[in-house]
């Protein structure tokens, strides 16, 4: 699962306040201009995304320059993919040649044969060594690459500084275990006047998301190394669902209101009244933005447990009618949009320091080496934000075991939002028999395939 593909400059424009229908041009169109090539692209900014829009057309016009024999059609998308339209514009041919896909899509397009290899073009773009192994390993198959990642994300937790210093507690040490992530829950909770200590997603498919990033966190997994097996009625997943409980049932610092969303919970953090909960760092300009909160009440932490998180991301892939001529020029303007460090659509911090954006946060973190020590350094030198407050994220990441969401997620989500919701609204859930339920239905997904 993930936010937008967009930086948010106005993140007032929330994901469920805005639907666009997409005008496609496929790879069936002439793929010539003039002579020049011709390549259409979604994931455009909506027009309602003023500032986001301008910095999108601006870098578009700024490649044609650089590049005059090559014409970038660009379809605006709010949000970039839908999943309810996806498969049917790549089987119909109306999808554009270069499309957004969230990283768990990736093997899919692959598996029905509608994205274009682009292992012998890989060559031809820049920055295609400078990027981190494992997000370039989610668009390689077989060897064969199908994509470039454009961003990515790994789950955290966000806490709320003000209120561990009101509960007694050191906001510079947060919890690093689900042990003491509980007993700090507690103690915050036990400031009274509705404040809960700790809230979790349990509807809509975020509460199965959720508790694959907990079990990963546990050191367990969602299914097995081969894909056809579920791996969740384990000791581990027990866990997850067990602490949920006690936090829920036992220690009452979860609060009375369950079926959250993601939504719910950022309005209790941004109210104040909220300690902790799980999220990447791109939900901390929203807290700020839309829900009332102040950057330097709000702090970043690595996941509790100290075995994994949970990563998710998103890039390009090319529609397998491209030309080679649309590929190459599809593969040199992904380098001059998104992949060269401190310039482009998410890159240059300065431009959007100057439209107040939020410029610092510890993601994505794209590169590796000397590419990623130059975005950084220009990043740093443009930061808005108390970047002092996710360095733990930073640091404790280095340790973890990074993990993708598992194949089938939003089917597997669902499944999983059962047992969760289970535990948080029945004091007497059956956690064994919840386990063993959903293990069931899970083997089903993945045998279907």
């Amino acid at each position: 699962m993930r936010s937008t593909g967009f930086r948010r400059t106005f993140v007032a424009l929330s994901v469920g306040s805005l639907a666009f229908a997409l005008t496609s041009c496929g790879s069936g169109d002439d793929d010539s201009a003039g002579g020049k090539t011709r390549i259409t692209v979604n994931c455009m900014p909506p027009k309602s995304a003023e500032v986001d829009r301008r910095f999108f057309e601006q870098d578009i016009a700024s490649f044609e320059k650089r590049n005059p024999d090559i014409d970038v059609v660009a379809h605006d998308a709010f949000p970039c993919q839908d999943p309810k339209t996806f498969d049917a514009k790549l089987a119909g041919g109306q999808m554009e040649d270069v499309f957004y896909t969230y990283f768990t899509d990736a093997r899919h397009v692959v598996d029905i044969h509608q994205a274009a290899e682009l292992t012998p073009y890989v060559k031809e773009l820049k920055s295609y060594g400078t990027l981190q192994q494992q997000l370039r390993d989610i668009y390689t198959v077989d060897g064969r690459i199908y994509g470039i990642p454009r961003t990515g994300y790994s789950m955290g937790l966000i806490y709320n500084k003000k209120l561990f210093e009101k509960a007694g507690l050191d906001p510079e040490q947060p919890p690093a275990t689900w042990a003491e992530l509980r007993a700090d829950a507690k103690r915050i909770a036990a400031l009274g006047d509705g404040t809960v200590g700790y809230a979790d997603y349990s509807a809509q498919n975020q509460g199965g998301w959720h508790f694959t990033a907990e079990l990963y966190s546990q050191g367990g997994d969602v299914v097995s190394a081969d894909g056809k097996k579920a791996t969740v009625d384990t000791p581990e997943g027990r866990a997850v669902l067990q602490n949920l409980h006690d936090m829920r049932w036992t220690d009452d610092s979860m609060g009375s209101k369950q079926l959250l969303v993601i939504n719910d919970v950022q309005q209790l953090m941004g109210s104040g009244k909220l300690g902790m909960y799980l999220s990447a760092p791109d939900n901390i300009p929203i807290l700020v933005k839309e829900k009332g909160g102040d950057y330097k009440d709000l702090a970043l932490a690595p996941m509790p447990g100290g075995k994994g998180t949970l990563i998710g991301g998103d890039g390009y892939m090319v529609d397998k009618k491209a030309s080679p001529e649309q590929i190459r020029a599809a593969l040199k303007w992904l380098d001059h949009m998104f992949l060269t460090p401190g310039a482009g659509f998410l890159g240059d911090y300065a431009r959007a320091r100057k439209a107040d954006a939020p410029v610092g946060l510890p993601e994505p973190r794209l590169f590796t080496g000397a590419a990623d020590a130059k975005d950084q350094q220009v990043k740093k030198a443009n930061a808005n934000v108390p970047v002092e407050n996710y360095q733990a994220f930073l640091d404790g990441n280095q340790s973890l075991d990074l993990k993708i969401e598992p194949p089938h997620a939003q089917q597997i989500y669902s499944v999983l939002d059962g047992a969760v919701s289970a535990v948080l609204t029945k004091k007497d859930a059956d956690i064994d028999q919840l386990l063993e339920d959903a293990s069931t239905k899970i083997d089903g997904i993945l045998a279907r395939g």
